[in-house]
């Protein structure tokens, strides 16, 4: 094609269904061409077939790579949504008045900001917990993390569901973090529980848990344990 002929075709547009009926007309046209077929990506696999796979990779690479970033996206607008969540949290439970209003918070911000079943404080102590504490026997936070060098647990545990109260029938996935509060140190722990087997699996990180943990052990520390 020379550059009269393009000029043509560029004031003149090519009718599509005229390039069909004569591409039928012309049956050999295609395999004849070889640099076209080559622009096209095509190339003729046998006297009779055009293969069109080198066209259907690129084509399939782009959406592998189109389906790869949406995840990624996914997952980035995810943990932005939790982190701004998480320092929600932080300032709801800076704001607490004494422990029975953090108790209230925790599980407050457990439902509302997270979508779970509960939050609940727990602490090992002789006497009887703050009001709204979870009390808890020595010993009983290394049993409910499965060991005394274990600082957090996801998944499902059944020792853990005597944390939950009324709700633990609602209970099918927890994540728990060991506290230590006051001095001497008491042991303790935060724990959240959701309705979905799957809202917590033991593959998860617990950062963003452990993070509230530390929150809720200055926090608590303002006030004497009486």
């Amino acid at each position: 094609m020379d550059g009269s002929q393009g000029e043509l075709f560029a004031s003149h547009p090519v009718d599509p269904s005229a390039v069909r009926r004569f591409l039928a007309d012309n049956p050999d046209f295609l395999k004849a061409d070889a640099g076209l077929l080559a622009e096209l990506g095509l190339t003729v696999a046998s006297s009779n077939v055009v293969e069109f796979a080198p066209l259907a990779r690129v084509h399939a690479a782009h959406q592998e790579e189109a389906k790869q970033r949406q995840l990624l996206e996914e997952v980035a607008r995810a943990n932005f949504n939790a982190q701004a969540q998480t320092h929600g949290a932080v300032v709801d439970l800076l704001d607490a008045r004494n422990n029975s209003d953090l108790a209230r918070r925790v599980d407050e911000l457990a439902r509302a900001r997270f979508g779970l079943a509960a939050g609940v404080i727990a602490l090992e102590c002789e006497g009887l917990p703050p009001a709204g504490w979870r009390g808890l026997v020595p010993g009983q936070v290394d049993l409910i993390l499965d060991g005394p060098h274990r600082l957090a647990r996801m998944g499902f545990a059944p020792t853990a569901l005597g944390l939950f109260g009324d709700d633990a029938g609602d209970i099918a996935s927890m994540a728990m973090v060991r506290m230590a509060i006051w001095e001497p140190a008491r042991q303790g722990l935060l724990a959240f529980g959701s309705h979905d087997p799957e809202g917590f699996t033991p593959e998860m990180g617990s950062e963003l848990v452990a993070f509230l943990a530390r929150v809720v052990e200055r926090t608590a520390e303002r006030w004497p344990l009486l």
